[in-house]
């Protein structure tokens, strides 16, 4: 019987005793000099990320947008690979969602990997061969932590309520198959905690936290549900060590320690307030 995502989330998260997501944001442009002459640069540089971090890692979160070549999606499957082969779980972030036959084939990105985050524009159906992969874990858009997020996400609706309070409830009646999340940045503290109050069950993958400045404790308190979540910092980790050259990894090693250090410490006073 295959274990449902949240269920081996659970467990990694308890086995390690942290909470991280890494980011890997494979940005071609920064990766060290010395790596730029590998055959594949993007896997040599995560493979030296995942060496250094995964035993603070909960979860690596790879974006898609920086691995859309024939060259990128080499170098991903071998991340993928290679993370699983640590026991780590994959949460791939292309932000997917289309229409019948389209979203269908989209949903195959599962296949590789353990979660995946969708778009929740287009309605359940756009979704739905996402949430039908029970064993996999999916996360729903709801509250982005960039800038023009409150374009669209802070409209009111006719009801009263905010359109991401109507995101977050449809998540959660959606979540059949008890494999739904929402991404929820840490940017925006007050409404982390109000998503929280409206849904207690929902695990939320918590951005923001690092490069953007976001509220770790705000993300550590409303982020979780019953222990369960995760808080992603990426260029805050991967390039911590920039301009260390070839001792890049060592400074992201370190960069994921201090995360998981910082944020465990709102985990014990969350777990104490429960």
């Amino acid at each position: 019987m295959t274990t449902a995502f949240f269920d081996r989330l659970a467990d990694r998260i308890e086995r390690v005793d942290s909470v991280v997501s890494v980011g890997l944001d494979a940005d071609r442009s920064r990766i060290p000099e010395h790596l730029q002459e590998k055959d594949l640069p993007q896997w040599a540089f995560n493979r030296r990320i995942i060496d250094a971090t995964h035993e603070y890692a909960a979860c690596y979160k790879p974006n898609a947008a920086f691995y859309e070549d024939a060259d990128g999606w080499r170098s991903l499957r071998e991340t993928v690979a290679y993370a699983h082969g640590k026991d780590v779980p994959v949460l791939l972030d292309a932000k997917r969602a289309d229409i019948g036959n389209t979203t269908r084939q989209y949903a195959k990105l599962l296949d590789e990997v353990d979660a995946i985050t969708v778009n929740p524009y287009m309605g359940r159906d756009s979704l739905q061969p996402f949430l039908d992969r029970s064993a996999k874990g999916v996360f729903v858009l709801c509250r982005t932590s960039n800038p023009g997020g409150e374009d669209l996400q802070d409209l009111e609706l006719e009801s009263g309520e905010r359109l991401y309070e109507r995101v977050a409830a449809l998540a959660d009646l959606w979540n059949q198959h008890g494999n739904v999340g929402l991404v929820v940045g840490a940017t925006a503290p007050e409404e982390l905690e109000s998503i929280r109050e409206q849904v207690p069950d929902l695990p939320f993958l918590v951005p923001g936290i690092g490069a953007q400045g976001g509220d770790a404790e705000a993300a550590v308190e409303f982020g979780l549900a019953d222990g369960i979540g995760l808080v992603n910092s990426s260029r805050g980790i991967i390039f911590a060590g920039e301009d260390r050259g070839e001792n890049f990894a060592g400074a992201a090693g370190d960069a994921a320690r201090r995360l998981k250090r910082r944020l465990n410490q709102y985990r014990g006073a969350a777990d104490a307030d429960g």
